[in-house]
């Protein structure tokens, strides 16, 4: 993999990096994070009678919404044409977590490593915009990429 930033130009300017002459192949990313919180606040959205509706189905759709608009939110990003998004939420009650995992896929001439990052993102962030009302101090955290495949640098895995 290259160590140059790719974003900036001869002149050090930044610049959208041209991906015309790249081969299109299937790109795969897989991003995650997760959110802490009181036990009472996992506890009322397991139990679907949280005051806003249903959290976890609303904070799915938000991440799949946010995926694809990744583009209007950083500067130098492609539009691109997801052909894949799959968002997962799981949960564990000690300590209280609920983990999003998001895959983005397509068929393109650049990866979509952002646009499973920011799904994962606004995934939490509407869990947390749903339930601040009962608990301001939820933490959202371990937000990574953990694989992604495709293109001219291959596959990639975090360390495990």
């Amino acid at each position: 993999m290259s160590s140059e930033l790719t974003h900036f130009n001869a002149q050090g300017q930044a610049h959208m990096v041209d991906v015309g002459n790249k081969t299109s192949t299937k790109r795969i990313a897989i991003a995650c994070g997760s959110i802490r919180m009181q036990a009472n606040t996992l506890e009322k959205i397991l139990q679907g009678n949280h005051k806003k509706g249903d959290v976890l189905g609303i904070a799915r759709i938000a991440g799949i919404m946010a995926s694809k608009r990744t583009a209007d939110l950083i500067p130098l990003c492609h539009p691109l044409a997801l052909t894949h998004v799959d968002v997962v939420l799981t949960h564990q009650t000690l300590p209280p977590i609920i983990t999003c995992t998001v895959t983005t896929e397509t068929l393109g001439q650049t990866g979509v490593e952002m646009e499973a990052l920011t799904a994962v993102q606004i995934t939490l962030l509407t869990i947390y915009d749903m339930c601040k009302a009962v608990d301001k101090g939820m933490i959202m955290e371990n937000i990574r990429l953990l694989h992604k495949s495709g293109g001219k640098s291959g596959n990639w895995a975090a360390p495990t």
